[in-house]
This record gives structure tokens, sequence and C-alpha cells, in this order.
């Protein structure tokens, strides 16, 4: 744990050692940060001044929360460009909607919708594969 910084609020104290962690490699990109009871415990804190840095660094992009599952070190950093490892290769298609999209974008199963695919690449290994649906533009 480091050392406080004394006239900084301690969810910062703490989102900075977490930044720091993540941007060092010692928590990998794409992989999940310790439960917060862990980290509860780790910086003598309160949840909800751990919940204050996940927040800052969410709002900083740099983890990604999922419900029921955890945070994770987020792959999708702005900085990371092909000069610093990682590419995205973009790729769409038209697919017709499962019951599940059909009910999300209210159209019928099996109407048509486009499919883009964003695949990471981290130093040549996928990181993480992202695939994102919408509605067919109207053709004019």
């Amino acid at each position: 744990m480091p050392t406080p910084h004394y006239g900084q609020p301690r969810y910062r104290v703490i989102a900075d050692e977490l930044r720091r962690r993540i941007e060092s490699g010692v928590i990998p990109s794409g992989s999940l940060l310790p439960a917060e009871s862990a980290l509860t415990a780790e910086f003598r804190a309160s949840r909800g001044t751990i919940r204050q840095a996940i927040a800052v660094l969410r709002d900083e992009r740099l983890v990604a929360t999922e419900h029921g599952r955890g945070t994770y070190a987020n792959p999708y950093r702005s900085e990371d460009g092909p000069g610093k490892g990682s590419e995205v290769e973009t790729r769409e298609r038209q697919v017709a909607a499962d019951p599940e999209l059909a009910a999300l974008f209210a159209v019928d199963v099996g109407a048509p919708l486009v499919e883009q695919q964003n695949v990471t690449l981290m130093h040549g290994a996928v990181g993480a594969v992202v695939r994102i649906y919408r509605l067919p533009q109207a053709k004019q």
C-alpha cells in the first residue's frame, strides 16, 4: 500500500496505485482486477472508497466493469495504437436477427442487421473480440 498523499482524497491515491499497476503490466490488459473485498483489505479502505477509485479508472477508460463478473483492465486504450503493439481489425457483415437481437431492436426474427466485429490484436495475439449490431441504414 503506497504512502498516503496528504491533501489528496483516499480514493485518488488508490486509483493512482491501480493505474500504475495497469500501465506497468502488473495487472495485464484484459485481466480481472482483484475483487473489491481484496482491495478493501489491501488498502484498508471502505467498499465505497474502492468503488470511487474504480469509477475514476472507468471514467479514464482504463477499466471496464461487467455486472456479476468483475472489473477488467481495459484492452481498448486509445494510446494503444499499432506503434504500441496493438491493432484493431474490423469486419462488417449482414446477419439475420436471432430472437434475442430481434427483441432488443424491436424487429421480427430474421430481420436484417449489420454486425460489426472488432478484433483487437495485442502483440499478434487476440486480446478481445467485440461485436456491435445495428439496423441497416435505409437506402435513399
